[in-house]
């Protein structure tokens, strides 16, 4: 691959990579109500058959102070050391399409350094285009579609997929600054958040994974398979319903959120009340205060909890 190699490692005996491909984006880090990057990174890598192309040096752009490596303890010795992983891969999709997919965790220095780096893979692959996506807490209601903001130069998939357009500034991410990027060297690039009910934005929630992966297939074209997740999402919900219709607080609070919810879909207002925007936060989670207690700390495979 002939670009500098100072935070990356070439992999041996890597697949050529046809030109042309897109290129889905996937760092967890900062941001990831509901576990939607996360749980997409682990869907794909079990279903796409990803082949590293090129491994990111940690030493370089990793805080293992704020992420630490896990180690295995075993009795009485150490039996294996699971450093976090950053790489590009040349996967492929439901049909056998290919795609380059760089996923990990999002890089803590050498932001600029990094995002030249992915330029330089873009220009090399001449990358057909590029998504990424990621996810944030909001005041919405679990029994309402999953919403989005779209950000980039896709004008098409801004019009038809942004439910949300404030004017804010935000805490930036790594995949931030590749699609600022990217719009400057006119690269076709899609940024997709999730707007996540913030009352499940700690738990392993499948519709999020849902969601991202139906966003990303439809920048790209491309047939991801989530049966397995379809599968999981069923119990999930099963368990959340549980919860909320056994308690006559959490079902009131359920409905406010529907109201608000609907009443900025419909562009009016309901009682008086304001429509949802950045400034609704601070109502949703005095809101939100006992969905969270009885919800947020619920864990796959936990006796009556969610999974």
């Amino acid at each position: 691959m002939p670009f500098s190699a100072e935070l990356y490692e070439p992999v041996a005996g890597a697949p050529d990579v046809p030109t042309g491909l897109p290129l889905i984006v996937l760092l967890t880090g900062f941001t990831d109500a509901g576990s939607a990057v996360s749980g997409l990174i682990d869907h794909l890598h079990d279903t796409t058959d990803p082949q590293p192309l090129a491994i990111f040096d940690n030493d370089v752009l990793l805080d293992y102070r704020a992420r630490r490596p896990v180690i295995v303890f075993d009795q009485d010795h150490l039996t294996e050391y699971r450093p976090a992983r950053l790489e590009l891969s040349l996967a492929h999709d439901a049909l056998g399409q290919q795609f380059l997919l760089l996923s990990g965790y999002e890089p803590d220095f050498a932001w600029d350094a990094f995002s030249r780096v992915v330029l330089d893979f873009v220009d090399a692959f001449q990358v057909s285009g590029v998504a990424w996506v990621h996810s944030i807490a909001m005041p919405v209601p679990h029994t309402r579609p999953l919403g989005t903001t779209v950000s980039g130069n896709r004008r098409d998939l801004v019009a038809a997929h942004s439910v949300w357009r404030p004017r804010t500034q935000v805490p930036s991410t790594a995949g931030h600054l590749l699609e600022f990027r990217m719009v400057e060297h006119n690269v076709r690039v899609a940024g997709f958040v999730l707007l996540v009910p913030h009352y499940l934005a700690d738990t392993e929630y499948p519709d999020t994974v849902l969601a991202a992966a139906d966003k990303l297939m439809i920048a790209t074209g491309l047939v991801l398979r989530m049966d397995e997740v379809h599968s999981r999402r069923e119990d999930y919900v099963a368990r959340v319903e549980e919860q909320v219709q056994g308690n006559d607080e959490l079902t009131q609070m359920v409905h406010t959120l529907e109201r608000r919810y609907d009443a900025y879909m419909a562009g009016t207002a309901v009682d008086g009340e304001e429509r949802i925007d950045e400034r609704d936060l601070p109502s949703a989670d005095e809101l939100a205060a006992e969905l969270e207690r009885y919800l947020a700390t619920r864990r796959p495979g936990d006796e009556d909890k969610l999974g």
